[in-house]
């Protein structure tokens, strides 16, 4: 807290603060250990000062050392000029360490105000962004510069703004109504996270009874095998007291990303959302559902996958997009992943997405299926017009086609599902598996590392 700037240019001898631009320390949040570091705006605008970075790095360091999350509240308007490429080599240094944390320890940043050029790459870095909204900013320049370089008038909101990073970019991974609602929330959030990657996921003692039926289940699914219905309704349905802390609610809506538990246990819960763009997959899901499996895979947090899916979005917009390598992410991080996979097919798994959802092909432990599931290549209408192209009778082929694959059979008989269950029971079938799998032991081969596809 005594720690001052050391820089003597431009008049910046007679301006100093105790602790600078930013207060860093230690605390508690409901009795776990976590470290924090808070950008001041009231001093020199919150900028970055090679004290204020090694302030931030001795806590980065210290978090790593013990074992436990590291939090930022950033509110800076980039590196301090005055400093010249000290305060660059700063940046740096903090974005070092970002990188030596990941999978380590759990890296949180809550944007608190506007952050601009290098503040901006620091959060990226970290495993979740949570903005405010209407007064906080992420970008790389802000509107000056951007009319000076490409004449495009913008607004700091328009082009950094809550709203711009939870819904388009999918920088941040949800948005705030103001600084308390953020914090608390984050108080909220931080209960579903290990300590780091050496803990399991944490327990806490769970009210709601493991083996609740759950009946609404047996209708959600439309009897109109084409009708939208909302997983969502499934989620909050299954897990402990509907309580569902969701992720880029705004971003890729098509995919359902989150945090749970069940039976008091934190779970990871990934679900296809048909009520946006069919469920299908696309260049935005397969990244958001991709770098969330990442993360609940390196922190030990099981994965719970509610799959109804017709197969990627088609079109050129998504092949020019690359979804080829973007599918890819999301195949390669159910595939990486070690804990505990358990996935309920609700009703379509058709294709090449039927494998990416953590099938038992990707090493699935345990995979259901309820008795409104079709397992197949694709829908009957497209196979019939391929297996009796150009014969007449297609409403006969296609009704033999739905009779042979619109029904889980196929796959349960050649055991790449486990059981056909009743959709009531899922919550408890869940919460068995579960404890029978916290004892899990898989490992992947040594490497350095892999190769994603990025």
């Amino acid at each position: 807290m005594f720690a001052e700037h050391t820089c003597t240019d431009f008049g910046m001898e007679n301006q100093k603060y105790p602790g600078d631009s930013v207060v860093t320390g230690h605390g508690l949040i409901h009795g776990r250990l976590v470290y924090l570091f808070s950008q001041d705006f009231t001093v020199f605008g919150g900028s970055l000062s090679s004290v204020h970075a090694k302030k931030i790095c001795k806590v980065m360091d210290q978090a790593m050392l013990v074992g436990a999350p590291v939090i930022g509240l950033n509110d800076s308007g980039g590196a301090r000029i005055q400093e010249g490429v000290e305060s660059l080599a700063g940046y740096a240094d903090i974005f070092q360490r970002n990188v030596m944390a990941s999978g380590v320890v759990p890296q949180i940043s809550m944007i608190m105000g506007p952050c601009a050029g290098g503040a901006v790459y620091s959060p990226a870095l970290t495993d979740f962004t949570f903005m405010i909204q209407d007064t906080s900013y992420l970008f790389i320049t802000g509107p000056d510069v951007v009319k000076a370089v490409t004449n495009e008038d913008v607004t700091q909101e328009e082009l950094g703004g809550a709203r711009t990073h939870t819904t388009l970019s999918g920088v941040a991974h949800k948005a705030f109504n103001n600084d308390i609602h953020g914090l608390l929330n984050l108080r909220t959030f931080m209960n579903y996270l290990p300590q780091s990657n050496q803990d399991q996921a944490p327990i806490r003692q769970c009210d709601d009874p493991w083996d609740r039926d759950v009946p609404g289940l047996d209708t959600v699914v439309p009897l109109e095998s084409t009708a939208a219905y909302n997983m969502l309704d499934v989620v909050h349905g299954v897990v402990d007291e509907g309580d569902f802390f969701e992720i880029m609610p705004n971003y890729a809506k098509n995919i359902i990303v989150g945090f749970a538990r069940m039976n008091g246990r934190t779970v990871g819960i990934v679900g296809n959302q048909p009520k946006s763009a069919a469920g299908c997959l696309d260049i935005n899901s397969s990244v958001k559902g991709a770098r969330f499996v990442r993360f609940c895979d390196a922190f030990n947090i099981p994965l719970v996958t509610f799959v109804d899916v017709p197969g990627f979005l088609p079109g050129t917009a998504q092949e020019y997009g690359g979804i080829i390598r973007h599918g890819a992410k999301l195949l390669y991080a159910f595939a990486e992943a070690t804990v505990p996979k358990i996935t309920v097919i609700t009703r379509k798994a058709y294709g090449g997405a039927y494998d990416v959802m953590s099938s038992k092909h990707l090493r699935g432990d345990m995979n259901y299926t309820w008795p409104t599931a079709e397992v197949a290549v694709m829908g009957a209408k497209g196979a019939v017009s391929i297996l009796y192209r150009g014969q007449s009778d297609v409403a006969k082929y296609e009704k033999e086609y739905i009779d042979k694959f619109g029904n889980p059979f196929p796959a349960a008989v050649r055991g790449f599902v486990d059981d056909i269950i009743e959709p009531h029971t899922t919550r408890r079938r869940i919460c068995q598996d579960l404890d029978k799998l916290a004892t899990k032991k898989l490992t992947n081969p040594w490497k350095k590392h892999a190769n994603i596809p990025l």
